[in-house]
């Protein structure tokens, strides 16, 4: 077994409503980021998993994403996975 990092980015669809995201470009443009025309907010996470193989490791962390970090009526997402090594630190929390 070996270790891998799956990276799921989970965003809304276009389609639905984002309340954060609207709140977010409001502050924004108050702090003076004129710039801003939208904001679309999401969630990350990042999975630390065993797996056999790399392909292995995409599977586990597609049926992660599907079955619980995503809700596939109102978010879509995508996948990044490496092994650990390659994966670094990350920083962040």
């Amino acid at each position: 077994m070996k270790s891998y990092v799956a990276k799921v980015y989970v965003s809304l669809k276009p389609t639905v409503n984002d309340p954060e995201g609207l709140t977010i470009a409001g502050a924004l443009q108050s702090l003076g980021f004129g710039g801003v025309e939208s904001v679309r907010s999401g969630k990350f996470f990042q999975v630390r998993l065993q797996a056999k193989s790399a392909k292995e490791a995409e599977k586990l962390a597609e049926q992660m994403a599907s079955r619980l970090l995503a809700n596939p009526v109102i978010e879509t997402y995508r996948l990044e996975v490496e092994p650990e090594a390659a994966a670094g630190s990350g920083g962040g929390a």
